[in-house]
């Protein structure tokens, strides 16, 4: 039986906060790309993936807030901790084929603090 979106970005998870970076293979297609908008980089097939993932220093935990999505696109936002004390606030965007990840693109920053001109119309979250 093929597993849902939502149980493969979960899969995902688990498997990324595990530390199992051969257990990625269970996810994502041979071929899939991985998109870091923000630092100009993609990562394409499955051996340049391992070896990205391999070569971290520590990956993050990563606690979900929210996954969202229908058919073969799901978003996550989510949490990470490197260890190092620095907190980053993450979107996730999913695209499947065939029950796995062909396309994942990840944006993520750091919290900042918000500038005092919007003080009037905003509220501190």
């Amino acid at each position: 039986m093929e597993r849902t979106g939502r149980q493969v970005v979960e899969a995902l998870v688990a498997t990324l906060n595990a530390g199992d970076v051969a257990g990625m293979d269970d996810v994502f297609h041979d071929d899939a790309v991985i998109e870091w908008p923000q630092s100009g980089e993609r990562i394409v097939g499955a051996d340049n993936r391992r070896a990205i993932y391999g070569a971290f220093p520590q990956l993050p935990a990563i606690s979900p807030r929210r996954l969202t999505g229908a058919g073969d696109l799901w978003v996550l936002e989510a949490d990470l901790d490197y260890g190092d004390g620095d907190p980053y606030q993450t979107v996730f965007v999913f695209e499947l084929r065939d029950g796995l990840i062909s396309k994942e693109t990840a944006y993520w920053t750091k919290p900042f603090p918000a500038p005092d001109w919007r003080a009037g119309w905003v509220e501190q979250m």
